[in-house]
């Protein structure tokens, strides 16, 4: 009370209480943040290691032992993952503008644009380009079923950026079968080429269809045989590193596979029905 400095503990200026926090305090925008650490087990892709961590993560809200104002994200490898995905595919929230110009902007959708766009050039229409970019979706159903085959057999195969990598790659090459088709079956229409590769009289739709399926089937099938078997080697093949290419592989080889098989079959279906409104619309005329 003299205005002395004296020495006191500081037991007799604060009362002490033990309780457990954390060692550091760290912040992320100027929220407080805490880093867990998951090391998924070999036998786990990591998009499944991904999707049972937001899995938990839910539960725990559910049952109130993660309140509302607590926010989860990914980073590392799973984060990397996402942003890769999203760059390529786009990221789907639901029918509104973000998700539509995400996936504008995705590189498989520009691949798909570049590519419609060139055959539009080369066929001076914009329709027939239509029914040959209808092949694009048959590859697609192919890629993830023979993507689905490989994870029977190896379930540590994940959805990497090589293996969406493949089908930004099967755009331009399953197209081609179609390519070949409707540009030859447009050769026999205009008389410009015949059955026997000289020029002729011109042809019906459904005449010039049926010759140029028959005509280029052989190259088809050669064509794709070569390339399926010339890419399997990447998805049975043993050995250490051989799992980095084979999700690219399978989807490759089988969305060639079902492209091609389908595409002998729906491709002249479409192209027949596309010639026969044109013909309807501009009688006498079966090219634009």
């Amino acid at each position: 009370m003299d205005g002395s400095v004296i020495t006191a503990p500081v037991g007799q200026v604060v009362n002490f209480v033990n309780s457990e926090a954390s060692q550091e305090i760290r912040r992320v925008e100027q929220q407080r943040s805490i880093a867990l650490t998951v090391t998924p087990p070999d036998n786990i892709a990591l998009e499944e290691a991904q999707a049972r961590i937001l899995d938990i993560v839910a539960e725990a809200r559910v049952e109130g032992k993660v309140g509302n104002d607590m926010f989860v994200s990914l980073s590392g490898n799973a984060d990397r993952l996402s942003e890769v995905r999203s760059l390529l595919m786009g990221q789907w929230s639901g029918w509104n503008w973000q998700s539509l110009g995400s996936i504008a902007m995705s590189r498989f959708f520009i691949a798909l644009l570049i590519t419609y766009l060139l055959m539009a050039a080369l066929f001076e229409n914009f329709l027939y380009p239509l029914v040959i970019m209808f092949t694009v979706p048959l590859a697609t159903v192919g890629g993830f079923v023979a993507l689905w085959i490989v994870r029977l057999y190896d379930p540590t195969q994940q959805m990497d950026v090589l293996t969406m990598l493949g089908f930004v790659i099967l755009i331009g090459v399953v197209v081609n079968n179609a390519i070949l088709i409707v540009h030859q079956a447009l050769n026999f229409m205009r008389g410009e080429e015949g059955p026997d590769g000289e020029a002729g009289p011109p042809m019906g739709p459904r005449e010039a269809i049926y010759e140029s399926v028959r005509t280029r089937m052989r190259p088809i099938f050669i064509t794709t045989f070569t390339s399926v078997f010339g890419m399997l080697p990447l998805v049975i093949a043993p050995g250490s590193g051989s799992e980095l290419y084979r999700g690219l592989g399978a989807i490759i080889v089988g969305g060639l596979t079902c492209a091609t098989l389908f595409t002998l079959l729906v491709i002249p279906l479409l192209f027949s029905l596309v010639l026969e409104v044109l013909l309807w619309l501009k009688p006498g005329t079966y090219q634009s």
